[in-house]
């Protein structure tokens, strides 16, 4: 009995989710941005996910937003083309040690600070706050892709620099699953 109550439960939760996904779409809020939210699973407070889609699509429609939607892109594709030409996934730390150009060790500063505000913001469900911690990773960002080449000839720093594309990566997806935007 208990499994099918479960079931039903998560039979509902499914329905008002796809009706909350028609209302937003209703109201305006591109579907990509819909999506991004949803598919970080896990959620059902229908309107914590209104107030987290409403918080991200004002989040992309500002300039930091949308510079960072793109350096997200950039970070992503180039994780996807070397993870498939290595065979292997580039997550992990990043070993401090071999950060040698300013811009990233600026990054990797960032991140610390960006990565635990933001998280905390999350768990306050404080979304615009924790996009606007997100927002001061942009700089940083912006630096590391104007000065540092990432595959460098020296394997160890080529998989820091792919850690740390990794660590922007994923520091983005605790709000959403960026992948999923647009744009």
């Amino acid at each position: 009995i208990e499994s099918q109550a479960g079931d039903v439960v998560d039979g509902l939760l499914e329905f008002f989710a796809d009706r909350l996904k028609v209302h937003l779409r209703e109201r305006g809020v591109r579907h990509d941005l819909v999506a991004a939210v949803f598919a970080l699973g896990n959620e059902d407070d229908l309107v914590r996910l209104m107030v987290r889609v409403d918080a991200l699509s004002a989040f992309i429609a500002g300039e930091d937003g949308a510079n960072l939607l793109t350096a997200y892109k950039r970070a992503a594709n180039i994780l996807r083309i070397e993870e498939k030409k290595d065979g292997r996934s580039f997550t992990g730390d990043v070993d401090a040690e071999q950060l040698v150009e300013v811009a990233e060790k600026n990054l990797i500063a960032k991140i610390d600070v960006t990565g635990p505000g933001t998280d905390a913001a999350l768990v306050a469900e404080n979304f615009t706050g924790a996009m606007a911690a997100m927002a001061q990773l942009r700089g940083p960002v912006d630096a590391f892709f104007d000065g540092v080449t990432v595959n460098a000839d020296a394997p160890v720093l080529r998989e820091n620099r792919l850690k740390l594309l990794a660590s922007v990566r994923d520091t983005l997806d605790r709000v959403a699953d960026f992948s999923k935007i647009e744009g």
